[in-house]
């Protein structure tokens, strides 16, 4: 079996929970990916997200403001009208 790039973190999750080895490896890879996403794609994802909850765009560029400086590799901050250009161009 090939060697995971994050050996040692897959071990740590079967240690302390019960996920198998390819539980953990998938988990790891899921994890990786959604903090990995792009700026722009995390802004549009989100934004389809809230508008089918019901919410209005005011409240949506205000959320999404909030979260992006907790995504993995904060990015700059971002003014509203910026948010807006990236849903509507």
């Amino acid at each position: 079996m090939a060697a995971h790039p994050h050996d040692e973190l897959v071990a740590h999750l079967c240690r302390t929970s019960p996920l198998r080895p390819g539980e953990a490896a998938r988990v790891i890879a899921d994890v990786l990916a959604y903090f990995g996403e792009p700026v722009e794609e995390f802004v549009r994802r989100r934004h389809g997200e809230l508008r089918a909850r019901g919410l209005t765009n005011d409240q949506i560029f205000e959320r999404i403001a909030a979260e992006l400086p907790s995504r993995r590799v904060a990015p700059p901050e971002l003014s509203l009208r910026q948010l807006r250009r990236i849903i509507y161009g």
